[in-house]
């Protein structure tokens, strides 16, 4: 038998700590390789980590409500001898052997100047003006958390105000503050243009009423988000270079544009202090009945905060549509790595020249944010007009 260290793997561009929420083994349980081990909550969702060995658990390092940095180790698994162990760890020292051991091996809360800490818990603090040297650390060898540190800001916000009236003023949530450097990130570092087309739903909206007579009382009703999720993922398939992310640094021989495996599409979901986005992969296998239980079960569990490691990631590009409520039309900002995001402005009649003739149709506004590294105008000009005309033909695959 072998000791492998189970590590917090990077989940999400942006992502730097985490808090367990559950562990859904004891020790002693026996485990299967890629069964679901412990739960933890990142910026933007909780999220279930896999047993990387099969084999039995022997220890757990991070508890309940703690937190822990990526690639930090949560976890001691006895590792079956019949499989290779990629992350050994050393067994325990004797009692006689840490006897043994240098007066160095004696826990200190920091060793010199460097003070034991998360990542998340030097950033708040650094962004308060706190001193880490300062506060009591809770975490596993006295490392200070996150929690250490809003308990010392709430101490010092407690002592301000008794003295002086301050401006008012709101902490932000870790899934703000992971869109807000995600957002600052695109802003910064990806050449972004927009193109916009007007989609009459006229057929659409007539294929919808219809099918939601025909099709089976168990079926999912068809959504607008449904269309617009398998128009986008046949134009992807139509225009390759548009199902690409850039890779690498510009200036660098080793810049590439790295081609999907499949027509990845993240939907944008409005959660409760943030935005989530859930990735639906090989949209273009998905007939529409399929693809509305599938949208359907990632909408339901991104507003519970459920969704999977790898629904977060994956999409070259996404879908915002903000609905009966939203604007006419707006410009929606590239989540990196993605090329691309949609928006899609509300439904509402207007008047146009249809064959010479005037009438009132139903039309939105699409906007197509592209980034300029992966594609040029012309491309993505193309690329939004086929996403238009496939809506409006409704030539539809249902199953």
């Amino acid at each position: 038998m072998a000791l492998v260290a189970m590590q917090i793997p990077k989940v999400g561009l942006v992502m730097e700590a985490v808090r367990v929420t559950r562990w859904l083994k004891n020790v002693g349980d026996t485990v299967a390789l890629g069964e679901p081990l412990v739960e933890v909550e990142t910026e933007k969702s909780v999220v279930e980590i896999e047993a990387t060995v099969s084999g039995r658990l022997v220890e757990i390092l991070v508890q309940v409500g703690q937190e822990a940095s990526v690639g930090d180790q949560i976890a001691r698994l006895e590792a079956d001898a019949a499989q290779p162990a990629s992350t050994m760890v050393p067994k325990p020292q004797t009692p006689e052997r840490q006897a043994a051991l240098p007066s160095t091996s004696t826990f200190e809360p920091h060793a010199g100047d460097r003070i034991r800490s998360s990542p998340v818990a030097r950033k708040v603090a650094a962004e308060h003006g706190l001193d880490l040297g300062g506060i009591a650390g809770s975490g596993p060898r006295g490392r200070v958390q996150l929690e250490d540190v809003k308990r010392a800001i709430g101490t010092l916000t407690n002592e301000k105000a008794s003295s002086v009236a301050s401006p008012a003023s709101a902490g932000m949530s870790p899934m703000r503050r992971a869109l807000a450097r995600a957002m600052t990130l695109s802003n910064a570092t990806v050449p972004q243009f927009i193109v916009e087309r007007s989609v009459d739903w006229t057929l659409l909206q007539a294929l919808r009423a219809e099918s939601s007579a025909t099709l089976a009382a168990a079926s999912p009703r068809l959504s607008v988000n449904d269309f617009l999720l398998q128009a986008v993922a046949r134009a992807l398939c139509e225009f390759p270079a548009m199902n690409t992310t850039f890779s690498g640094d510009p200036d660098s021989p080793g810049a590439r544009l790295v081609q999907s495996s499949g027509a990845h599409i993240g939907l944008v979901v409005a959660v409760e202090n943030g935005l989530l986005v859930p990735v639906i992969h090989h949209v273009e296998r998905l007939g529409l009945v399929e693809l509305a239980r599938r949208r359907a079960d990632c909408v339901e569990r991104a507003l519970k905060g459920r969704l999977k490691r790898e629904e977060l990631d994956g999409a070259t590009i996404s879908i915002s549509n903000l609905g009966a409520r939203g604007p006419d039309r707006f410009t929606a900002i590239i989540s990196p790595p993605q090329s691309a995001i949609l928006a899609v402005g509300r439904q509402r009649d207007r008047v146009v020249s249809v064959n010479g003739n005037v009438e009132v149709r139903p039309l939105s506004e699409l906007t197509l944010t592209v980034d300029h590294r992966v594609a040029d105008g012309r491309l993505a000009s193309e690329f939004l007009a086929r996403i238009v005309a496939i809506l409006e033909d409704c030539d539809w695959r249902l199953e």
